[in-house]
């Protein structure tokens, strides 16, 4: 018995062997499974790593989920975890941090070019359109009044605020509403909205075109997004609402919306957290870390056991006599002498730390980290202690310097 199968320019003969046609003649019916489960074998390819039925990766469970059916179910956890390692563990607040620091920097400033040969402006009137708008520009972007609908943060504080969020929550959505002030010299303002604000309306299950709160039609483009009228975790607002808010104007075509986060795959409406794969590695840094820590406090501290047949041990002094204070108060006394009952002995609690392996094993997930976020592990750790040109390399090699 032999099959042949064509895979593409390639053909593939797959023959009976010695040890089909022994289980064949006992079992007929095993022999036809064993010789078919070999042409399945035949045709599944050439990458080892395709082959789901492989000792190695037989237990690895995948799946071929669209970018949004990967993502959304967990964005939410992945926000929030996100968030509380930024706030309590020391390497995943650095690592946004040197992100936020050598991206933004002091922020986008206005350098107005005018295309003087297009509009025939001699230098003269050109230099002065441009001192002009960036006049302008900068009367606007500097007052918090002018520029922001909260009345808080600048033009060049946004800057800070967008990518800090992005790389916490995955994505942040700006509107451009137009708010009369007294003396704001254009009506135009920012308003950041988090990312949990933006969910579908009435909590309504997922579909083709609606998904995280953002509409889109035949051809993936956003045309409404929907946002909570308040957060998710303000406790005195308990029936939410919503605004649907078309992602651009009906006569105008101006944008009304501006959704910031990094797309990394085709159809994917929402962003994921900058620290997304590598949420679990840091948590169980900090754990380690803070074990490490309480140990190296007890170790620190010399502490005495007395143990005894009975379990009942009375510490008495040098003359016979019990301490007058209670056991939570006993403390070693510099050339203390405590005399102790018969077949009572003293064992001290020594945890062996600080732990010598400690240093080079976290190093070594901290480099793996390093690789993950595109962080040079100088720079992740901010602790340059090779030469200058490694450092400076390192430096230079950052995307983001």
């Amino acid at each position: 018995m032999q099959a042949k199968f064509r895979i593409g320019r390639k053909e593939v003969f797959v023959k009976e062997n010695l040890a089909d046609r022994i289980v064949s003649i006992f079992d007929p019916v095993r022999g036809q499974r064993r010789f078919k489960a070999r042409c399945q074998m035949a045709i599944a390819g050439g990458y080892n790593g395709g082959r789901r039925k492989s000792r190695t990766l037989g237990g690895w469970r995948t799946t071929s989920n669209d970018a949004d059916a990967d993502l959304l179910p967990d964005l939410a956890a992945l926000r929030e975890h996100s968030r509380d390692l930024t706030r309590n563990t020391p390497i995943a607040a650095g690592a946004v941090n040197t992100a936020v620091t050598n991206i933004v920097g002091s922020g986008l400033q206005l350098n107005a070019m005018i295309d003087r040969d297009y509009l025939n402006l001699d230098d003269d009137d050109a230099d002065a359109w441009q001192d002009a708008a960036e006049r302008e520009f900068n009367f606007w972007a500097n007052d918090p009044r002018y520029c922001d609908a909260a009345s808080t943060t600048n033009f060049y504080g946004h800057h800070d605020l967008a990518l800090r969020s992005t790389l916490e929550n995955g994505d942040i959505f700006y509107l451009l509403p137009m708010i009369d002030r007294i003396g704001a010299p254009y009506k135009v303002k920012l308003q950041a909205i988090e990312a949990d604000r933006v969910s579908n309306k009435d909590n309504a299950r997922d579909t083709n075109t609606l998904a995280g709160g953002i509409e889109l039609d035949s051809y993936g483009s956003p045309t409404k997004y929907h946002f909570a009228k308040h957060h998710t975790g303000n406790l005195s607002h308990k029936n939410r609402e919503w605004t649907v808010i078309p992602a651009f104007g009906a006569k105008s075509g101006r944008r009304n919306v501006i959704h910031l986060f990094e797309q990394r795959r085709p159809g994917q409406r929402r962003g994921a957290p900058y620290l997304a794969p590598v949420i679990e590695s840091l948590k169980q840094i900090g754990r380690y870390t803070d074990a490490e820590l309480m140990a190296a406090v007890v170790s620190g501290m010399f502490t005495v056991f007395i143990k005894s047949e009975d379990g009942d041990t009375e510490l008495t002094n040098e003359n016979g006599t019990s301490p007058s204070t209670t056991d939570d108060q006993m403390e070693l006394g510099n050339g203390k002498i405590l005399s102790l009952a018969n077949n009572e002995s003293i064992e001290t609690a020594n945890p062996g730390r600080p732990n010598t392996a400690f240093d080079p094993f976290v190093t070594a997930i901290l480099r793996q980290v390093g690789a993950s976020l595109e962080i040079p592990y100088e720079l992740l750790i901010k602790h340059f202690t090779a030469s200058y040109s490694a450092s400076r390399a390192a430096m230079k090699n950052y995307p983001n310097f």
